[in-house]
């Protein structure tokens, strides 16, 4: 089957704003996009108030309709779909598993906009988790939808390099606006029968889990490579944490120090350097941490911590 972009019936399933760049370039690409799918909205806040997701915000901006099924069985919903009869379904940070007959609905199948370089980091964070491993390299790949966790056929991909003070946030934006020209450029190539699916080898296979709360705490007896890796991979969502008399006190930037000197108890805050922030003893090296978020408060410099909370070198952070 070869169609042109405006006959080429799309379901485009997204939630969060990694999915956004994505659904505005299939639009701009002129494909038909029968109806747009994206979870229920929830209250947010301390007023609790009722949000769209960054999807569905885009989605009534662009004039499509969108749908927002509780459970991707509700009967409702499965009717609306087999009227739409899509020839793809696009899937990009949905957040839910699709079950056999959703992904059985569309002839030319479902696509999802995976961000890494499958198989590597499988999984809800991978781009965290690229960077809290202190990887160079990752990327985007679309692939064909199957019943496994991120385990279908390759049909793209398209690598980026991550700088070493690159935060999560930056590389998230990076990697959302690759995996937009991807996603065009693959189904421009998938429609026309051009592209041959290629299985994932699974002895190369890696994972990337939900974030938990004890990801997010500082280990000082870590290298400061580590620890470093650790602060940007959290920026800036949830965030990493030390252990601050009691509560906590979250490190938002940090680089690693290379000015050698005395060595003290990992946590241990070795110098208060003027204008920039304090250097703590990691491991194995130190960190220079220039932006934290004290409990309860808006992030700061460094340097505004320092005169505020009067910090002092020889203060030990708990790990």
């Amino acid at each position: 089957m070869v169609l042109m972009a405006e006959e080429t019936r799309i379901v485009f399933m997204g939630t969060p704003g990694f999915a956004v760049p994505s659904l505005q370039a299939l639009h701009e690409a002129g494909y038909n996009l029968a109806g747009v799918v994206t979870q229920p909205d929830r209250p947010s806040g301390r007023g609790q108030k009722i949000v769209y997701s960054p999807v569905k915000a885009e989605a009534i901006k662009l004039g499509l309709n969108v749908y927002q099924p509780a459970k991707l069985g509700e009967e409702w919903f499965r009717d609306e779909l087999a009227r739409i009869k899509p020839e793809i379904i696009v899937v990009a940070a949905f957040g839910r598993i699709l079950p056999r007959e959703l992904l059985e609905l569309p002839v030319l199948g479902c696509i999802n906009v995976h961000a890494s370089l499958l198989p590597a980091y499988r999984g809800a964070a991978p781009i965290n988790w690229a960077i809290i491993n202190g990887e160079r390299e990752t990327g985007v790949t679309t692939m064909l939808m199957n019943e496994g966790l991120d385990r279908g056929d390759i049909l793209l991909s398209e690598k980026v390099v991550i700088t070493p003070d690159m935060t999560s946030g930056e590389l998230h934006d990076l990697l959302a606006r690759v995996g937009a020209q991807l996603l065009v450029k693959t189904l421009a190539l998938w429609v026309k029968g051009e592209i041959r699916p290629q299985k994932q080898r699974e002895e190369e296979a890696s994972y990337a889990p939900i974030l938990k709360p004890e990801h997010e705490k500082i280990d000082w007896f870590k290298p400061a490579g580590q620890v470093h890796n650790l602060v940007r991979g959290l920026e800036p969502w949830p965030g990493a944490h030390t252990g601050y008399l009691g509560g906590i006190l979250k490190i938002r930037e940090t680089k690693v120090w290379e000015i050698s000197g005395r060595e003290a108890l990992p946590g241990t805050v070795l110098h208060i350097v003027k204008g920039q922030g304090f250097v703590v003893q990691a491991g194995e090296g130190s960190v220079l941490v220039t932006r934290v978020q004290p409990e309860g408060k808006k992030a700061m410099t460094a340097s505004s911590f320092i005169n505020g909370y009067r910090l002092r070198e020889g203060f030990l952070f708990e790990s």
